[in-house]
């Protein structure tokens, strides 16, 4: 943490109060609270310093706020003060909050509360004054080795998403992409990216990057993510448990991209040694259950990471019609109108029975694009479809209109028959309909409709 003027006042405060024998007059309270305003939390932890910046050696305190963000400063004389506080927290986000006038008089108790400022007032401060008004939001970070955790200068951060306009020509479709470089703290900031939506970002640094992370821009407009960018190797470990219960599973797959294969014991513990230090995607997958897909920062003495899985019939259960269901009707689902479109490949009830496939998965071999692969383990088919950002990549699937995130090709033959298939829509790269959208994968999407 860099050493600011104000806290050297402090320390010169309490020299001088040395010297003079340390006698004080008895005084007041001063106390508060002190709040996160980006994370609408308190802020535990913060070193909270009252000055008298007329007279360093007259009642200077310092105090340190609590797990629910509350200080107080004990036996503070009349006068005038400055208060202030250090966080962690303000280095990272590289602001120097100015310190708060303070005036005690007659001995009364002071309420003061502190905080680091709000998404608003960050945006303005890094972007201009015209992002007050502005519906673009703004992404900042900080860029650290994995080895040491120390702030990287000179790497390059690279922001993308998908941007669909709908207009009297049509739909269309573009990728932004925004880039910035870490200064000598590590720090990068990012203005104008998307608000209540998605994006992707990666750091590089010569030959070393991280994987691309998916991220998620809150309505507020204001979104912070540190990032581990170095070549060295880690150890990552966690436990996994069934998000009912708690139970732990046992067998459960863990994977990251480029690295080691694990599963989890009897306990639900698991250990992945050796894998690419870094911010990585992390992939866990137990049979009967959703797999999760999210970052994960692989460094050394790195928290255990703990997973929650639901089954797949507890996520089934949410979308679940009681009613007698309607056969499935192109008009209806707009089947034909997008096939009429042609930005895709379409496989009807018909193509799909001169196949005659015996498993869901089967009839995707055939599909120019597409192509059905055991995984590292050699334990599992994948659906891969050749992606913009890389060769093969995994394509998001969706069931009768709904996404089914994660699925492999044993997912898919174990929920759906090829005989109960009414149609197949197939969209490579970013030329993927608006419904069927998962962010900005640039790895296209396949739909199946059911009888």
């Amino acid at each position: 943490m860099r050493v600011r003027p104000f806290l050297l006042l402090a320390l010169f405060a309490r020299l001088a109060a040395a010297q003079s024998g340390g006698a004080r007059a008895p005084g007041t309270t001063v106390g508060g609270y002190v709040y996160d305003s980006l994370a609408r939390a308190p802020l535990a932890g913060a070193v909270v310093q009252l000055v008298a910046p007329d007279n360093l050696a007259r009642n200077n305190r310092t105090a340190r706020s609590d797990s629910l963000g509350r200080y107080t400063l004990d036996d503070v004389a009349d006068g005038r003060y400055l208060l202030g506080f250090l966080h962690p927290m303000l280095d990272s986000l590289g602001v120097e909050p100015p310190p708060r006038e303070v005036f005690v008089d007659n001995h009364r108790a002071v309420r003061a509360d502190l905080a680091i400022p709000g998404p608003a007032r960050f945006r303005v401060a890094i972007c201009g004054a015209k992002a007050g008004a502005d519906s673009t939001g703004v992404l900042i970070g900080v860029v650290r080795d994995p080895r040491d955790g120390a702030p990287t200068a000179g790497v390059a951060v690279r922001g993308e998403w998908l941007e669909i306009t709908f207009g009297p020509g049509g739909i269309s479709r573009r990728t932004p992409r925004l880039t910035a470089t870490t200064g000598e703290n590590g720090w990068f900031a990012m203005c104008n990216v998307p608000t209540a939506g998605s994006m992707v970002l990666r750091a590089m640094r010569g030959a070393d990057s991280t994987d691309l992370i998916d991220l998620s821009v809150p309505s507020n407009g204001f979104v912070r993510r540190d990032l581990y960018v170095g070549r060295a190797r880690a150890t990552l470990s966690g436990t996994v448990v069934a998000a009912a219960g708690g139970k732990p599973l046992a067998g459960a797959q863990m994977r990251i991209a480029d690295g080691p294969l694990a599963r989890s014991d009897d306990k639900g513990e698991w250990t992945l040694p050796d894998a690419p230090a870094g911010t990585r995607m992390f992939e866990v997958r137990a049979i009967g259950h959703y797999p999760q897909r999210f970052p994960v920062n692989v460094v050394d003495g790195a928290p255990p990471v703990r997973v929650a899985l639901s089954t797949l019939k507890a996520m089934l259960d949410t979308v679940r019609v009681m009613a007698t269901r309607p056969v499935f009707s192109r008009d209806r689902n707009g089947f034909e109108a997008r096939r009429i479109e042609g930005s895709g490949r379409y496989l009807t009830a018909a193509d799909i029975a001169k196949r005659s496939p015996t498993l869901t998965s089967d009839i995707f071999r055939m599909v120019q694009g597409v192509r059905v692969e055991r995984d590292s383990s050699g334990m599992e088919k994948v659906l891969q479809m050749r992606g913009t950002f890389a060769d093969w990549c995994v394509p998001a699937v969706f069931l009768d209109g709904h996404a089914m995130r994660g699925l492999s090709a044993d997912d898919v033959d174990d929920l759906v028959n090829p005989g109960r298939i009414a149609a197949i829509e197939v969209y490579a790269g970013t030329v993927v309909p608006a419904e069927f959208q998962m962010g900005l994968s640039g790895c296209g999407a396949i739909v199946i409709w059911t009888r």
